[in-house]
């Protein structure tokens, strides 16, 4: 009886699409992928798939067994508020490897994560740093990739990686400029024909401002705060420029005085002078790589603006006063917390195109 029943509900069966021999290639040898390796984040990009990790770049280590015991969001939640014997922080410093064994293990955790684990099938990756690093702080990222499990390892610039995301086209003759400020540092740079032809790169990024606030608490209020109270100060009432806003905040933290908890009162103007020096410097090395364009080049920048990228250009403001300083246009991007991995990704998936991006090792 049950045997009749499956023969007449059995149907005929279906035909698989064959697969082309792209296909079965990009699964035999492995995903070609895209890091944006930063200081505050880790992005990764992976082909045909997008976006598919996005986390903290922060690692725990229990110091006493010398051990892992947390990666990401949930690491970063550890922050301040851990036993002695465990250890929460940023294994990258400055866009650069700090600590190469913490940055390689959550390399190899981010990877497989996003591709899955496998044996015998690694993957091709871009990574993307700084303009400014060293050959020998290029050649520690790569050999960091490496040993995370990459089949083969492709350095590109940021400014490159963030103009390609912004949807600029790089490779015509036209001159374009991308200012690019991720956690650790600030990017700012000149493309045309598919180079840089002229960047700085500055070890200031919105961590600096976090750090700018705390140290202003510290002399002019006689208040410690920690990094996250920081950040939270800076994205609540921060600001670049006077305009006549006077927002307000409570801030609680521990007295430097009596070493007790207490709370005060800051407003947006305060914030704005706690880190007007790191922003000054920003804007100086805008002007300072405006003034050593070629003129054909800048008059090409003053046609078509500033191309603003990175969580650090967010604050409330910024991109007026670049605006005004430089007296160009200068807009944000689409998205630009994640303009940087965006533009690898599109780089991976042209590979051939863009292979003059590049910077093999």
């Amino acid at each position: 009886m049950f045997a009749s029943i499956l023969r007449k509900k059995k149907t005929k069966k279906k035909v698989q699409p064959r697969q082309s021999r792209s296909f079965f290639l990009s699964n035999w040898f492995g995903s070609d992928i895209a890091i944006d390796l930063g200081t505050a984040n880790i992005i990764v990009f992976v082909k045909n798939k997008g976006i598919v990790v996005n986390e903290p770049a922060v690692i725990a280590v229990d110091t006493m067994e010398n051990k892992v015991v947390a990666i990401g969001r949930e690491a970063q939640a550890m922050i301040g508020r851990t036993p002695r014997n465990i250890h929460a922080y940023h294994p990258l410093r400055s866009g650069v490897i700090a600590d190469y064994d913490a940055t390689e293990y959550m390399l190899r955790y981010f990877i497989r994560r996003a591709i899955g684990k496998s044996l015998f099938f690694k993957p091709r990756v871009v990574i993307c740093v700084p303009s400014s690093v060293t050959n020998v702080e290029r050649r520690a990222v790569i050999e960091a990739a490496m040993q995370a499990g990459a089949r083969k390892t492709t350095v590109m610039e940021e400014p490159l990686a963030a103009a390609i995301g912004a949807g600029l086209d790089i490779a015509t003759s036209n001159g374009s400029m991308v200012v690019d400020m991720g956690g650790g540092t600030t990017d700012v740079a000149v493309l045309s024909l598919s180079g840089i032809v002229i960047s700085e790169s500055l070890r200031i990024g919105s961590n600096t401002f976090d750090e700018a606030i705390i140290r202003y608490l510290e002399k002019i209020k006689h208040v410690t705060i920690g990094q996250h109270t920081a950040e939270e100060l800076k994205i609540l009432i921060g600001t670049a420029m006077s305009d006549g806003r006077r927002m307000t905040a409570d801030v609680r933290g521990r007295s430097t005085e009596t070493g007790l908890p207490v709370s005060i009162d800051i407003d947006s103007q305060e914030i704005r002078l706690a880190i007007d020096e790191p922003i000054q410097t920003v804007l100086k090395t805008i002007v300072s790589i405006l003034e050593k364009t070629p003129p054909e080049l800048a008059a090409d920048i003053a046609d078509h603006g500033i191309v603003l990228t990175g969580g650090g250009l967010l604050l409330d403001s910024f991109d007026r006063l670049i605006s005004q300083t430089t007296g160009m246009a200068a807009y944000l991007c689409e998205d630009p917390l994640l303009c940087v991995a965006h533009g690898a990704g599109k780089a991976v998936r042209e590979m051939d195109r863009l292979k003059d991006s590049f910077d093999d090792l």
